[in-house]
């Protein structure tokens, strides 16, 4: 049966529950009112059965006449018996009527020792008789009882229970096709939100928005799939952008290393030999053609984690000791070039991805390297959780800045240097993710200042829980 119920279609389901409720609600009503109206009744009736008395000449006439009808005693009126009970155990009923099976309270009326009683009791034809017994004030150890058929309120109750039940089944039904109704109307958001799910499953099609009406759970549910979709499609976007990118970048290490190995392979094959100069620059080509595809390589499986770069489990590090290495790091790359670099670094603590942090500062003093003129000074300095790492180069012009930390993106001044146009977008994405800033400008008396701010602590706050 739940399995069955389960099966339905959400708006049957709603309707199924309305009509369930409402059926508990009206035969709950339909219970009361039938209570009360059979209380009532009864009340009525008692009390009636009760306040009535039989004058004491009838009562004399019934009593010396006893089984046959004297023409001084009609009979009850309606469906009343009167009855006359005495302590000596004579019984008489009024003519045309049933007897009544006389009770120990009608014999303990009749010799006084009770003054009336009220009971249920059953006629000689077999009819419920509701029954009032009182003692006559005239005759002596003599008691009077006036009887009605219980069937006279019981057929009310009938005919009032068959009501109730029409009228419930009634409601039951129109219940149940307005809930029917009602459903439909308010799934019908649902049904747009369905055909847009399926649609979109049919033809991945991500442009696909449904019209948000109000501010109900349904309206909220809408924005929330509209939201949802239009991140699926932004990220499907930025994904084939990244492939295409990544695409044309890997394609100019490639081609060179394919002519320069083409060349090798050649002088080989023919037997006419490179002059040495020229077979040691193609070597040196193909190992820095190979270096940069290994870090072109790197770069593309650390942005294509699935949380980012810096994306791991969170740490207190000491951004101090992660510059000074890089410093040493880039100092070993920088002597090449007669550069050397001036280093001030105080203690600051931050939250982050050590090894991802440890890169981006790394990716910043690299780039610093490589734009700074032979000969020039790199400053790096940390104070107060700002890391700043100021070059001497040419600069970046006004119009590019707002483009540096784009993935692929290049200086059209810079396409000649190596590099794969992914360093300071692995640093931007690491410092965001350990709740940081990072930007770039140009500084006074030329060259370009990058600056990182880290939140953290000059003093080692305590580890993550």
């Amino acid at each position: 049966m739940i399995s069955r119920y389960r099966r339905l279609p959400l708006r049957s389901r709603l309707a199924l529950l309305t009509a369930a409720a409402v059926a508990v609600a009206v035969a709950l009503a339909a219970g009361a009112c039938w209570l009360v109206t059979e209380q009532q009744l009864s009340h009525q009736r008692d009390t009636t059965l009760t306040s009535q008395r039989v004058d004491d000449r009838s009562v004399q006439v019934l009593v010396q006449s006893c089984g046959t009808n004297p023409s001084g005693l009609p009979p009850a009126p309606g469906s009343y018996t009167v009855q006359v009970v005495t302590a000596g155990g004579l019984v008489c009923t009024t003519p045309g009527k049933s007897s009544i099976r006389v009770t120990e309270d009608d014999v303990a009326v009749a010799a006084g020792r009770v003054d009336e009683v009220l009971h249920d009791s059953r006629a000689a034809d077999g009819q419920e008789m509701r029954v009032a017994t009182y003692r006559s004030e005239r005759l002596p150890n003599t008691a009077v009882s006036i009887a009605q058929p219980v069937s006279e309120i019981g057929k009310p109750l009938n005919a009032l229970a068959l009501v109730l039940v029409i009228t419930a089944g009634v409601g039951v039904l129109g219940a149940a096709t307005a809930g029917l109704w009602i459903a439909r109307a308010a799934l019908r958001p649902v049904d747009r939100l369905t055909g847009a799910v399926e649609h979109i499953a049919r033809t991945e099609d991500l442009a696909v928005r449904i019209p948000v009406e109000g501010d109900d759970e349904i309206a909220r549910l809408s924005r929330s799939f509209n939201s949802m979709t239009a991140a699926l499609a932004s990220s499907r976007d930025r994904q084939q952008q990244l492939i295409a990118d990544a695409g044309h970048e890997l394609r100019t290490p490639l081609t060179s290393l394919r002519t320069n190995i083409d060349l090798l392979a050649r002088s080989e094959e023919t037997g006419r030999a490179i002059p040495p100069e020229d077979r040691k620059e193609l070597l040196a080509s193909v190992k820095a053609q190979m270096t940069e595809l290994a870090a072109l390589i790197g770069d593309l499986q650390e942005l294509s984690r699935p949380d980012g770069p810096g994306g791991g489990p969170l740490q207190v590090v000491a951004l101090h000791e992660a510059a000074g290495r890089a410093v040493g790091r880039a100092r070993l790359r920088a002597a090449g070039s007669g550069l050397s670099i001036d280093a001030e670094i105080d203690k600051w603590y931050v939250r982050a991805e050590p090894a991802a942090l440890e890169r981006a500062v790394v990716n910043l003093l690299d780039n610093a390297v490589k734009f700074s003129p032979a000969g020039g000074v790199i400053e790096v300095r940390l104070v107060k959780g700002e890391l700043t790492v100021r070059d001497h180069g040419p600069g970046i012009p006004a119009d590019e800045l707002p483009h540096v930390f784009d993935r692929f993106w290049r200086s059209p001044t810079a396409r000649s240097l190596p590099g794969s146009g992914l360093g300071l977008s692995i640093v931007a994405q690491t410092v965001r993710q350990a709740g940081g800033e990072v930007t770039l400008h140009a500084a006074e008396g030329g060259g370009t200042v990058a600056a990182v701010r880290l939140p953290g602590a000059a003093t080692e706050p305590p580890p993550i829980a």
